[in-house]
This record gives C-alpha cells, structure tokens and sequence, in this order.
C-alpha cells in the first residue's frame, strides 16, 4: 500500500469530496479516485459510501481513518525528525502573500532563497483575499494581524508600523497636513477589506486619541493598487511601513504627519498545522525575521522610522 495513497484517502476524508481531494493535492480526479480504489482492494473493504450527491465514511473507514491518520502523523514527524538531524531543507513552499508586501518586497527575499537553497521549490500565491489553506493548496500564510482561530499556529516575524504616506507632487498642490483636523481636506485613497472601506484612520500623540473620517475618490481591495496611487501623487494613503519602504527609501514618497502614530500591526508567518512547521518553515521564518529587521533598520537610519520601531 503505496503511502501516497493514504494521504489522498486521508483528504478525501476530510473534505467529503474526491475532486475536493485532487485539487488541495494538485492531482487529477482519476488519479485520486484510483488511490481510493486500490487502497480499498488492499483492505478488502470500502472505506466510503458514495451516492450521486454525497460522500460519506463508512463503518469501516469511521475505524479505520483515525487509525491511519495518526499513523501518518508519526511517519511525517519522524521525516521532520531526521531532515532536522542533517539539516536538510528541500521539498516544495506553499506560500499565501497579500498583494503589495507579497509581490513587492517578499518574492525578491524568495528568489533569493531559492538560490541559496536549490532544492526548494516555491509555489507563491498573491492575494488580499482570506486564505482558506485547504482550499487554496497552500502550507504557510505571510500575513499581517496575528492568527484569529485558535487551531492555526504562527510565528510572529515582527512589529509593523503604519505610515500617513503622500508624493511631493501631491504636497506641492494641496498641501501638507500638520493634524489630523486638516486631513478633512484631502483626497484620501482607501484600502476595502470584505466590503469594508478603511475610510476613517486613527492616530495617536500623547496618548490622546484622534479618529478622523476622510473623503476619497479612489478605493481597491488591493494593497498594491492603493500604494501606486499614492506614488503617482493621487491622494494620502495609510500603508504599512514594510508596503511602502522602497518608495520611501527613494523619495518616492515621504512619511507625514510623524508626531501622530496611526496603529501598528504585526506581520505573522502562519501554518494549519503543527505537523505543517517542517525544517523549512523553520528556515523561512527566520529568515523573514532577518530581512525584515534590515528593512526596518534603513528607514530607521533615514529618520523615516523612530528607533523604538527596532525593539
């Protein structure tokens, strides 16, 4: 009994669905369907019962799948063991990014990963939509906010600070706010997360709260498209410090209204999973922990950033 087999029995299980099963595991439906079949030949039962409308354990697999299931996760964790023994990273990276850090600053790091260590393989997907890590066939997450469902574990990678962000073109124009009061008068460019739009921003100076409702022209629920319009001097656009650095590391854009903190996140590297953080994950991690703190370190040296960003 080939173990590949087990692990589409296994999904199959999970999701109630063969082409379910095939899709999270990048095979085709026959492919998938045949695992099934020989594994039920070798046990001389059926593990399912299949109708035109559902699929559904049978008495036989509702005893034999947890079985087989911890079986699995004791051949997996002993792999993990022994790849951590001799330090050996390799196997294919499965990784969710949101659209403006994911395409502009991390694929750069994982190109760059995959040079130093060729027996790794990437498979990125590029997205501000929630990841549904079955659904989307994916092993790890690189997100800001930190894990809301508490069978996910997460690594957090570091603190993020936000940043009022504007083009000189635009301040040139219209001006540069001092307080939030004035901001009133500008063109705001949102961000518009499930139908949300991020239209009112808070900052904080003294611990005294501002919370400030602006007026916009342009919104996406891509953070990408958001820090374009803001460099192509289109509006004031609330980013991430992480979004935005190589624009403000070359002028592209600067950092206004500094005396007034908008709320910081936290960029996490997140898993399904325990059995999911391999040596890899591993590597990964603390890997983006180093890129990301020599990031934050240039916009500190360029005054963008306060050294308390660093701690």
């Amino acid at each position: 009994m080939l173990l590949q087999d087990l692990e589409v029995i296994l999904k199959v299980a999970e999701f109630r669905s063969i082409t379910a099963a095939a899709t999270n595991l990048d095979m085709r439906t026959a492919t998938a369907s045949a695992a099934v079949k020989r594994v039920e030949a070798a046990l001389g039962v059926e593990l399912f019962v299949r109708t035109t409308r559902q699929l559904r354990l049978s008495p036989a697999g509702e005893r034999y799948l947890p079985q087989c299931e911890q079986a699995m996760l004791m051949l997996n964790q002993a792999k993990q063991n022994v790849q951590e023994e001799q330090g050996i990273i390799d196997g294919e990276v499965r990784i969710a990014l949101s659209s403006d850090l994911g395409r502009n600053i991390i694929t750069p790091w994982l190109d760059a990963f995959l040079q130093d260590y060729p027996n790794v393989s990437l498979r990125s997907s590029i997205s501000d939509s929630n990841i549904d890590f079955y659904r989307d066939s994916v092993d790890m997450a690189l997100r800001y906010g930190s894990p809301t469902e508490a069978n996910m574990y997460g690594f957090k990678i570091c603190d993020v600070p936000r940043l009022l962000c504007a083009s000189e073109t635009y301040l040139a124009e219209h001006g540069e706010p001092k307080h939030p009061d004035e901001l009133a008068e500008h063109n705001g460019l949102f961000y518009q997360l499930h139908d949300i739009l991020q239209d009112e921003w808070t900052f904080t100076k003294n611990d005294e709260k501002y919370k400030v409702k602006l007026k916009g022209n342009r919104a996406s629920n891509d953070g990408d498209l958001v820090r374009r319009w803001c460099v192509s001097g289109l509006g004031l656009a609330m980013k991430s410090s992480l979004d935005m650095s190589q624009d403000l590391l070359q002028g592209n854009v600067v950092s206004i209204m500094q005396d007034y903190q908008p709320q910081s996140t936290e960029l996490w590297l997140v898993c399904p999973s325990r059995q999911s953080i391999t040596p890899t994950v591993r590597l990964l991690r603390d890997y983006f922990r180093e890129q990301t703190k020599q990031l934050l370190s240039q916009l500190v040296d360029k005054g963008v950033l306060g050294p308390e960003a660093l701690k």
